[in-house]
C-alpha cells in the first residue's frame, strides 16, 4: 500500500464515511457530492467535454482511434453523480486507451423510478448503433452503480444478441437485494462506505421493484454470449461479495473474466486518479484490456 493510499484511507474512514452515514435523503447525498466532486475528482489536461446531438456526453484527453467508443456509466449510488462529475476519470481512461468515451446522463433515482436507468442505457446504445457504430466497436464500463448498470445493459445486449467487445467495471453494486456476505464481514474494515445505508438506498432505487429483477440487480441476469469482462474490487469493500459473485455468474455463461483485486483499497478507488498511485495503476490495466478485447474484434 502506497503511503498516499493509507492518508486517503484514513481521510475517507475518518470525514467522508461518517458523512455518508449521517445523509438521510438522497437530495442531501446529492448536493453533498455536487460541492466536493470539483476538488476531489481530478482531470487530466487537455480534457475535450463536448454535448452532441441525442444528448451524450464525448469525452477525451489525447488522440483517440476512429470507429471505437467506451460507452461509461458514472458511479454515485444512482443518486449522486453526472457524467460532468466523473469526467476526469472518464478523460484518463480515454487518454490510456486511445479510445474516446460517450456518457449519458441518466436519470437519478429521486427523479425517476426503476427501469429508468436501463432504458436511458439502451437508448444510449442505440444512438451509438445510429451513428454508424456496430456492436463489436463498442465497450462498456462505468464505476460503482454505474458498473453495475453497465452489466444491467450486457445482460439485455447478450439477450438481444448483440454484445459489445467487452466490458470494465470498477466496484460494481451488482445485488441490490443485499445478500452479500461482504456487507457485513467488511462493514468494519471498509473505509469508504457505510453499511448502515445500504438497505435505505437500495429501496430508493428500486422504486418497489423487485430488487432481483435482472434490470436493477445484475447478478441475477442472462450473459448469453458473453464477452471479455474485466471487474475490478477491494477485498475490504462492502461490495466485494458483488463483484465476485458477478465474475461467477459471468463464467456460468461461458465468459472469459479478470478479476483485479486490491487488498485495501476504498470503493472505486480508479476515482482517486491524481491522488493515488494504485488509481492510475488500474486505470492502465483497464486501458490495456480494453484495446486487447478491441483488437480481438476486429480480427
Amino acid at each position: 500500500m502506497s503511503w498516499q493510499l493509507a492518508t486517503l484511507n484514513l481521510i475517507l474512514r475518518l470525514g467522508a464515511k461518517p458523512r455518508l452515514r449521517r445523509t438521510m435523503t438522497p437530495e442531501a447525498a446529492e448536493r453533498d457530492f455536487a460541492r466536493c466532486a470539483p476538488f476531489v475528482l481530478r482531470r487530466p489536461a487537455n480534457l475535450r467535454h463536448l454535448v452532441r446531438p441525442g444528448g451524450l456526453h464525448w469525452i477525451s484527453a489525447g488522440p483517440c482511434a476512429p470507429r471505437r467508443v467506451i460507452l461509461y456509466f458514472h458511479g454515485g449510488g444512482y443518486v449522486t453523480g453526472s457524467p460532468a462529475s466523473h469526467q476526469g476519470v472518464m478523460a484518463r481512461l480515454s487518454l490510456l486507451s486511445g479510445v474516446e468515451v460517450c456518457a449519458p446522463d441518466y436519470p437519478l433515482a429521486q427523479r425517476a423510478p426503476a427501469p429508468a436507468r436501463l432504458g436511458a442505457a439502451l437508448a444510449a446504445h442505440g444512438r451509438l448503433l445510429d451513428l454508424g457504430y456496430a456492436p463489436e466497436q463498442i465497450a462498456l464500463a462505468g464505476d460503482s452503480a454505474g458498473g453495475g448498470l453497465a452489466l444491467c445493459l450486457l445482460s439485455a445486449l447478450c439477450g438481444a444478441g448483440r454484445p459489445p467487445a467487452a466490458l470494465v467495471a470498477f466496484s460494481p453494486w451488482t445485488d441490490l437485494a443485499g445478500t452479500g456476505g461482504s456487507l457485513a464481514s467488511n462493514a468494519a474494515a471498509d473505509p469508504f462506505l457505510p453499511v448502515e445505508r445500504f438497505a435505505d438506498l437500495a429501496r430508493i432505487v428500486c422504486g418497489g421493484r423487485d430488487p432481483r429483477d435482472p434490470g436493477i440487480s445484475p447478478l441475477y441476469g442472462a450473459f448469453p454470449g458473453c464477452p471479455p469482462v474485466l471487474l475490478t474490487y477491494a477485498l475490504t469493500e462492502i461490495l466485494a461479495d458483488d463483484a465476485r459473485r458477478m465474475a461467477a455468474r459471468l463464467r456460468s455463461f461461458g465468459g472469459a473474466v479478470t478479476e483485479q483485486t486490491d487488498p485495501a483499497a476504498p470503493h472505486a478507488w480508479p476515482l482517486f486518479d491524481g491522488w493515488i498511485p494504485e488509481a492510475r495503476a488500474t486505470l492502465r490495466r483497464a486501458a490495456a484490456f480494453l484495446q486487447e478485447s478491441f483488437a480481438l474484434t476486429s480480427r
